[in-house]
């Protein structure tokens, strides 16, 4: 089912959706007295190509929980799988998925799936292949995953045993000493041998399915942070040259990064290393080629981006965050090394800056909260993440409010739906181009290349140089929501309905009051 927009501003033909918008914004700024404000209209028209792409994706870390449970996902909803558990059988689904699981609004009472309001890829539908260091096939490494439940991985080993992943880069100095045992799958040469590889990966790949696009995404574990050295990694010329003279400072995700881009194929960044250096954003840009990360966004971080929000907006300060983690997977044992847990910590800490940034009643220049993240591997909990946190907040007149939650999540199974969102909003958002409509001469542009319409799905959200960063969760989902209502014609949502508060808007019968509450006044007289 597709939204169709019966509109003078929206035309409908065999390749593209076509829609003119109005769009309005503002310009402010803060003079001594007073805050000058102008109000602009940009008239703009959006071109939507109609045709679905054959979409392959590439994983680095195929192998890994995420990619394990993310591949069995996508075999278990094509199959339309059933299995029975404690409380009765259970149906594959995609709940977590925000373009499969959740609803837009149209009008009242008429709530469509967000995949409905313009032509994606059916998840159905995609191609997965990808690497990883350890050799393991993908129905034993769903097994060693401990995700799913024992039945459901022998129904779906006949349909995993046969995938294998591709030798991988593996570099000690970048991930715990601890993973050294799960690397009999990697790949040797120089740094340029291994981009070499990487890119034949994915040509090869390409060819043999007969793909329209391929996206490559690292959901391999965490790595250190890269130092930006100016003539290394600073510009996108350096950063070819540190690979050709074999440079010992470049992650591995940086080079899939830069074999990715070279193929010109969408690079997504999982995890919270600082793939993205300046070199390989400038590079993406000049070959006009996605990038779009750092860090999936699924539990703990998604919770506290509602939350303060919440405190900030509601005018209530908060002044400590303690966030504890368990985790008991390869991500949780890779971060028990203190460099690959920095990484994390940073993405974890910067998700409130925005918010607490936003509000100079609560907070003086340069003011925060204290904010703590601890990450501790506990094997026994296995896949099964405990996150716990305290809220403390100053309130009206010096007095405390204290929030303590508990969250227990199944990370496998919060991530691999944020997988799936990335590469089908970032494949859709590819398709978006956009013009300015009073003018004769304008051509068509594609978003910038860094895909910050993204950000909701990401816990440290990569934006463009100079462009503020947004970590507001509401705010990261309107945006894409927004963008996606304005392609097929339809006004952004403001939530003021005001056609239920003005009289001269409301209809006779919606404005009358019901006839039941007039008799219970009558009668009270």
């Amino acid at each position: 089912m597709q939204v169709v927009v019966n509109s003078p501003n929206v035309e409908y033909t065999n390749k593209y959706i076509i829609s003119k918008y109005d769009y309005q914004y503002v310009e402010a700024q803060k003079e001594e007295s007073s805050i000058a404000v102008n109000t602009l209209t940009e008239k703009l028209m959006f071109r939507t190509q109609r045709k679905v792409p054959k979409l392959g994706v590439m994983l680095v870390g195929w192998g890994g929980n995420n990619g394990a449970s993310f591949t069995a996902a996508l075999i278990a909803n094509k199959l339309k799988l059933s299995w029975t558990t404690r409380k009765g059988n259970q149906d594959a689904n995609w709940f977590g998925s925000v373009t499969q699981a959740s609803t837009v609004r149209i009008a009242d009472e008429v709530h469509v799936p967000m995949s409905h309001l313009l032509p994606i890829v059916d998840p159905n539908n995609l191609i997965i292949d990808g690497w990883d260091i350890s050799a393991l096939d993908l129905a034993a490494a769903l097994k060693r995953s401990e995700v799913f439940p024992p039945d459901l991985v022998e129904v779906l080993k006949p349909h995993m045993e046969k995938r294998k992943p591709r030798a991988a880069i593996f570099n000690q100095d970048y991930v715990a000493e601890n993973q050294k045992s799960r690397a009999d799958n990697v790949l040797n040469g120089s740094k340029l041998d291994q981009v070499k590889t990487i890119m034949d990966d994915i040509e090869e790949f390409r060819n043999q399915w007969k793909l329209d696009e391929v996206i490559v995404l690292w959901t391999a574990t965490t790595e250190r942070f890269t130092s930006i050295v100016e003539g290394i990694n600073d510009t996108a010329e350096n950063l070819s040259k540190a690979i050709k003279s074999n440079y010992k400072d470049i992650s591995p995700s940086t080079l899939y990064a830069y074999a990715a881009i070279s193929k010109g194929c969408t690079y997504i960044n999982g995890s919270p290393q600082n793939t993205f250096v300046p070199g390989l954003i400038e590079l993406a840009e000049e070959k006009k080629v996605f990038i779009a990360g750092d860090d999936f966004k699924s539990g703990q971080t998604k919770l506290k981006s509602v939350l303060v929000d919440f405190l900030v907006s509601a005018g209530i300060k908060p002044v400590s965050i303690v966030s504890y983690n368990h985790l008991g997977n390869n991500d949780g044992r890779n971060l028990s090394a203190p460099e690959q847990f920095r990484s994390k910590e940073i993405s974890k800490s910067n998700v409130v800056d925005d918010m607490v940034a936003s509000n100079s009643i609560l907070y003086k220049p340069g003011e925060k909260p204290d904010h703590v993240v601890v990450i501790k591997y506990v094997p026994y909990v296995g896949d099964s993440k405990r996150a716990m946190d305290e809220y403390i907040s100053e309130i009206m007149m010096g007095g405390h409010n204290t929030l303590v939650i508990h969250n227990t999540c199944e990370d496998s199974l919060l991530a691999a739906p944020l997988i799936l969102d990335l590469v089908l909003l970032a494949e859709l958002f590819s398709r978006i181009e956009v013009k300015k409509l009073e003018s004769e001469d304008a051509e068509y542009t594609k978003l910038h290349p860094v895909l910050s319409v993204l950000s909701y799905l990401c816990k440290a959200p990569l934006v463009p140089k100079g462009t503020p960063i947004v970590n507001s969760l509401f705010r990261q989902r309107a945006c894409i929501e927004n963008i996606l209502r304005a392609c097929t014609g339809l006004p952004p949502e403001t939530n003021m309905t005001l056609e239920h508060k003005v009289p001269f808007l409301m209809s006779q019968t919606a404005y009358e009051e019901p006839q039941s509450k007039k008799v219970k006044l009558e009668n009270g007289k």
